[in-house]
C-alpha cells in the first residue's frame, strides 16, 4: 500500500505596493489638513478658556484665590461660596441677583414676545404683500441702526423722565422693542421668501384664508427663523447694559443682572470670586438657551416640501 502525500503549493508572494509619490497636490493637502485642525484647536482653547477660568475662579475661595490664582485644577477648595453670596438677598449679607435675575427675566421675555407678536406679521407682510415702497421698506428699517444708541441715549432719557417712566422696567423694554424690531423684520423677510409660494396658493385654492395659510402653513415651515429671532432679540435684551444704566442706576431693585454686575464690579469690597459667580449667572441662561434650540436653529424644516 503506498501513502500518498499532497504537497502544499509554495505561496505566492505578494506584489510590492509602490509607495504614493509625495506630489506637490499631496504635500499641500497633508499640510492644510494639518493647519486646519491646528486652528480649530486654538480658537476653541481662546474661547473656551476663558469661560473655564471664569468657572473656576467662581468655585474658588477667596483666600484660595490670592494664594494660588494661577492654579488652573478643579480637584481640591472647591467652594460654592461665591454662588451663595451673588444669590442671598442684600438683607442678608449677600448681594441680591436673584432680584437681577428675576428683573432680567422679566424684561427679556416681554421684548421677545412683543417683538415676534409685531415683526412677524411685519415680515410676512414686506415679503408677500404688494403695496407701495415694499421692496424698499426693509432698508428703512435697517436706517434705525444709522443712529448709534449713545446718540439716542439722551433724548430717550429727557422724554422718559418727563413722562414719568424713568426707573421702570417697562421703560426698558419700549426702548429695547424699538431697537430689535426694525432687525427683527429684515431677518424673518429674507426667511419668508424663501418658502415657496406655492404652498400658500394651494391652501388658498382649498379655500384657506390668508390668516389660516399664515397660521398653517408659513409660521411652522418659519420656526427656524423664529427661534433664531427670538434668540438674537433675547441676547440683547438680556446683556443690554448703556439704557438700563441710564434708566435704572437709581433704584437696585431694578437693577438687571448686566447692571449689577457693572456697578458692583467697581467695588473694592466685592471678592473676585463673588464677581465671577455672577458673570457664570449671567452667562449660562444664553448657553441653556443655544443649547434647548440647537436643533431648530440648524434644522431646515423647508427642504423637500415641494417637489419641483
Amino acid at each position: 500500500m503506498t501513502q500518498v502525500t499532497t504537497e502544499r503549493p509554495a505561496s505566492r508572494a505578494r506584489p510590492a505596493v509602490p509607495s504614493r509619490p509625495w506630489t506637490r497636490d499631496r504635500v499641500e493637502t497633508l499640510v492644510f489638513t494639518v493647519l486646519r485642525w491646528v486652528v480649530i484647536a486654538f480658537f476653541l482653547v481662546a474661547t473656551l478658556f476663558p469661560f473655564y477660568y471664569m468657572v473656576l475662579l467662581s468655585l474658588r475661595t477667596i483666600q484660595r484665590f490670592l494664594l494660588d490664582p494661577a492654579n488652573l485644577s478643579f480637584f481640591g477648595h472647591v467652594s460654592a461660596g461665591g454662588y451663595a453670596t451673588v444669590l442671598k438677598p442684600v438683607s442678608k449679607g449677600g448681594q441680591g441677583f436673584l432680584i437681577f435675575l428675576r428683573n432680567s427675566g422679566i424684561v427679556a421675555i416681554l421684548t421677545v414676545l412683543v417683538t415676534l407678536l409685531v415683526s412677524v406679521p411685519g415680515a410676512y407682510a414686506v415679503s408677500r404683500l404688494k403695496f407701495f415702497g415694499h421692496r424698499q421698506v426693509h432698508a428703512l428699517f435697517l436706517a434705525v441702526y444709522l443712529f448709534p444708541s449713545i446718540l439716542l441715549a439722551i433724548p430717550l432719557f429727557a422724554f422718559f423722565t418727563r413722562i414719568g417712566l424713568r426707573g421702570s422696567l417697562f421703560a426698558l423694554v419700549i426702548v429695547y422693542i424699538s431697537q430689535t424690531v426694525p432687525v427683527s423684520i429684515y431677518m424673518m423677510r429674507n426667511y419668508f421668501e424663501t418658502i415657496p409660494r406655492s404652498l400658500e396658493e394651494a391652501a388658498m385654492v382649498d379655500g384657506g384664508s390668508r390668516l389660516v395659510v399664515i397660521w398653517r402653513i408659513s409660521l411652522p415651515l418659519a420656526k427656524p427663523a423664529i427661534m433664531a429671532t427670538s434668540l438674537y432679540v433675547f441676547m440683547i435684551a438680556w446683556n443690554e447694559y448703556l439704557f438700563a444704566l441710564l434708566f435704572l442706576v437709581e433704584d437696585r431693585d431694578h437693577w438687571t443682572v448686566p447692571l449689577g454686575l457693572a456697578l458692583l464690579s467697581g467695588s473694592v469690597e466685592i471678592p473676585t470670586t463673588v464677581l465671577m459667580a455672577g458673570s457664570v449667572i449671567l452667562t449660562v441662561p444664553i448657553l441653556v438657551l443655544f443649547y434647548l434650540t440647537e436643533r431648530l436653529l440648524t434644522e431646515g424644516l423647508t427642504s423637500g416640501a415641494e417637489k419641483g
